[in-house]
């Protein structure tokens, strides 16, 4: 390597995508901004999670929309991915019920197309972005079986929560059978290995039930309030 090459570029190609690397800030930003503005007035929310190939006729596509359902007439807006599968039927019985749909779109090459059930929709490019828009507003998790996605949503929340970069909020894994598994390896081996304490195991609930879920959320909030406290407040404006 020689003087006038810096890594794997030449000094003018370094100084080029650094410009370039730049301007995504602005475009991040303009993300961010646009979030804030349109999901600030939405809450009590509800973000839900699972799978985008759940076809239509599935169980839990059905459990997924019921369950939505129930928490847009109870007065919460849903939040899901807006995509097809458990993110459409949360959607469509959101839609359905008297609260808002929204949808937090992914640009993907494959199996993200935004579902048609949205009374709120954004649209990012950046996965990191989308993230904050589902933990930031969100009075609740409802996770029902899904893949990597679902599984990187999940690991999310948990990790800010045990680490108190976000506020404590009901984490409610639906269906039981699918989820036995991992928690079962959350116990077994997670908890003997000492990398996770079983006082985290009070994070998750598991249930199988729609009303079940929607009873969960409100009992967590029997003795608080469902808006951020002041500090809770703070503790978001650094997510």
């Amino acid at each position: 390597m020689n003087h006038q090459t810096v890594g794997r570029f030449t000094r003018n190609e370094a100084r080029k995508e650094l410009t370039r690397e730049s301007w995504r800030i602005f475009q991040i930003m303009a993300e961010f901004v646009e979030g804030f503005e349109r999901l600030c007035l939405i809450q009590p929310s509800v973000s839900i999670f699972g799978s985008a190939r759940t076809p239509v006729d599935h169980p839990w596509y059905a459990k997924a929309e019921q369950t939505a359902r129930l928490l847009s007439d109870a007065g919460f807006s849903v939040v899901s991915g807006g995509g097809p599968g458990i993110m459409e039927a949360a959607n469509k019985g959101a839609q359905a019920g008297k609260s808002p749909s929204i949808g937090v779109n992914i640009e993907l090459p494959h199996e993200q197309e935004p579902n048609r059930y949205q009374d709120i929709s954004l649209n990012f490019r950046h996965f990191f972005a989308r993230k904050v828009m589902f933990v930031k507003y969100a009075s609740a998790y409802v996770v029902l079986p899904g893949g990597f996605g679902t599984l990187d949503e999940l690991a999310e929340i948990l990790t800010l929560v045990q680490t108190g970069k976000s506020r404590r909020i009901p984490i409610i894994l639906v269906e039981s059978d699918f989820w036995a598994g991992l928690v079962d390896w959350f116990c077994n081996t997670l908890i003997a290995a000492g990398t996770i304490s079983p006082e985290d195991m009070d994070l998750i609930q598991v249930l199988d039930e729609p009303a079940e879920i929607v009873d969960a959320i409100f009992a967590h909030y029997e003795s608080r309030s469902l808006e951020p406290s002041e500090e809770e407040q703070e503790i978001l404006l650094e997510l």
